[in-house]
């Protein structure tokens, strides 16, 4: 997996940020390639679920009987507050939920989460690079190269438009870095590591990514 600490600096060093024009990124100063194991657990008092859903295998987790949400009456958190975001159970549930192949599942915890703050500001476009970053995890582990493609273009532009709004100076947000995210997101849309199957079988996709806040 490849880890995305609070603390790294290739994107600082790689990137800028002028108001009148696209962001240049320097792929390869990227550690794109970097793997490590699973982190502990943010939430640990909050389960996995049993199955990270994939369609066609596992049931949809809501729509279906035997889901492993079925019946479980929809999430409605409070927005979070960005300097306090150790005490955001969600936001902290969704990282595990990523780290740990769960990626619609994370998708659907950030989600709520973008939907409290009301669909605006920065923390809502940094969310909603997230629910993009783990669509991109999703459709990786589905095998659909395209649409893993699509989601990371669309993480990428997110993460872009949440780095200018706070600035150049600005350190990790809610614990990761910003830039770095927009680095990786970036890569894995232009630069996605494919091993294309047979006509009865799935390409595989290569999705290494964990998120180490601090």
């Amino acid at each position: 997996m490849r880890a995305l600490m609070a603390t790294s600096s290739p994107a600082r060093d790689a990137m800028d940020f002028p108001q009148q024009r696209r962001l240049t990124l320097d792929i390869k100063a990227a550690p794109m390639t970097r793997k490590s194991p699973a982190p502990p657990r943010l939430v640990p008092d909050r389960p996995l679920p049993p199955y990270a859903y994939l369609p066609g295998r596992y049931p949809h987790p809501i729509r279906d009987p035997g889901g492993h949400s079925d019946g479980k009456e929809p999430d409605e958190p409070d927005a979070p507050d960005p300097p306090r975001w150790r005490e955001c159970g969600d936001y902290l549930y969704g990282i595990d939920l990523f780290n740990h192949g769960f990626y619609w599942e994370a998708h659907e915890a950030w989600e709520g989460l973008w939907h409290a703050l009301g669909r605006r500001g920065v923390t809502a476009t940094y969310l909603q690079a997230l629910i993009n970053f783990a669509a991109a995890g999703f459709k990786a582990r589905w095998g659909n190269v395209r649409g893993m493609r699509a989601n990371a273009q669309t993480a990428a532009r997110l993460f872009e438009s949440a780095a200018r709004q706070l600035g150049a100076d600005s350190g990790p947000y809610m614990g990761l870095e910003v830039r770095a995210l927009l680095l990786w997101t970036t890569g894995l849309a232009e630069y996605p590591t494919v091993a294309h199957g047979t006509d009865t079988e799935a390409d595989a996709v290569a999705f290494e990514f964990m998120l180490r806040p601090e």
